[in-house]
């Protein structure tokens, strides 16, 4: 490798992790937070078979889960301006981003819902505690720690997925790479560079998931 290329990317390393963790991250939290909050509201109405809105639930999730990120994301960038409804962009990348992923991670928490023995329902309301308390207190706790490596590993791909950003102008991790290619042209070089750094973070986030695993197994009386 040349002495030109190592300069290069010695020189962009510290603009991609100021990005990386400026606009990345807190794009990545901000988005798989909404994600979280809609997942559970959606899976709840699902545990619970709420007439009509179990339905719109099911037609939500097989849209999004049936139609790309990226379409999604022009269609509402570009297309809902054409309707008098304009975003900036980095709103638009946290609603979008949050909303595709909370289709998937509603399924997995539907999933680790219905695996709860209907026996802690029924135990619940022996003690007369309201509905909402036996879901909150007893049947949740439950379900998110069966649901956690599925939550983890949407979080994880919520990192990586944060780039189609750039295609939208936002100047996150990938945008500022490509800025810095469109100046010096040495493209493998920078985009390999890219690819490593999001490799970094992603790892550290399976490492923090590997840790909180084990303690949520140590926890549940489920010792490796």
């Amino acid at each position: 490798m040349t002495e030109r290329i190592w300069t290069i990317l010695i020189d962009a390393l510290p603009k991609m992790l100021e990005y990386g963790l400026k606009v990345t991250m807190p794009l990545t939290v901000m988005s798989f937070s909404l994600a979280l909050v809609i997942s559970v509201i959606v899976a709840l109405i699902q545990y619970a078979h709420i007439p009509v809105l179990k339905q719109l639930c099911r037609v939500y999730i097989w849209i999004i889960r049936g139609t790309p990120l990226l379409v999604q994301l022009f269609l509402v960038f570009y297309g809902l301006p054409y309707l008098g409804i304009q975003l900036a962009a980095y709103p638009t990348a946290v609603l979008v981003f949050g909303f595709n992923e909370a289709a998937y991670m509603a399924e997995s928490l539907r999933g680790a819902l219905e695996a709860v023995p209907k026996g802690q329902l029924e135990a619940g309301l022996c003690v007369r505690m309201s509905y909402i308390k036996i879901m909150w207190h007893i049947v949740l706790p439950q379900a998110f720690r069966t649901a956690f490596p599925a939550l983890s590993n949407s979080l994880i791909a919520m990192v990586k997925g944060t780039s189609l950003a750039a295609t939208i102008t936002v100047t996150e991790m990938f945008r500022q790479a490509q800025v810095i290619n469109a100046r010096v042209y040495e493209p493998l070089a920078l985009y390999t560079e890219c690819a490593l750094v999001y490799l970094l973070f992603c790892s550290v986030l399976t490492i923090l998931q590997q840790v909180i695993e084990k303690r949520l197994n140590h926890y549940g009386g489920n010792k490796a």
